[in-house]
């Protein structure tokens, strides 16, 4: 069993300036169901929320990355989801999109954790890849 793991810090307001300032930014980034997600939230505490979704997109990016070099795959934003789970006290799940990642993910029998914290000013999050 091989276990790596990725972790990124940022600051909410780079996020925040980066969504009202920058056209696309927030379609480049995140899905349409992590927007509607967010969306949906309290106001005070959206640009927390877009922050640790970036947060928890980079650092399963740099959990995955020896497999992703070694299968010669680049990876982007949109080719993974992270969604909060009802039942599991909404907990946050990775969901990977890009078809490429999830049959090396299959093969490998890959499974990916990923944890998000924010405060007011930062959003963090770690990511654990498991390989069989």
């Amino acid at each position: 069993m091989q276990i790596y793991c990725g972790t990124d810090i940022i600051e909410v307001k780079r996020i925040k300036d980066a969504v009202e300032n920058t056209k696309g930014f927030k379609e480049n980034i995140f899905t349409q169901n992590e927007i509607a997600d967010i969306e949906k939230i309290r106001c005070d505490m959206k640009y927390q929320r877009y922050a640790g979704r970036f947060a928890a997109k980079e650092a399963i990016y740099k959990a995955i990355s020896k497999v992703l070099v070694e299968n010669k795959i680049k990876m982007n934003f949109l080719d993974v989801e992270v969604i909060n789970i009802e039942e599991l006290n909404k907990r946050p799940k990775v969901v990977i999109l890009n078809e490429k990642i999830k049959e090396v993910c299959e093969k490998l029998n890959l499974e990916i954790d990923v944890s998000i914290s924010h405060i007011e000013q930062n959003a963090i999050a770690t990511s654990v890849v498991k390989i069989d």
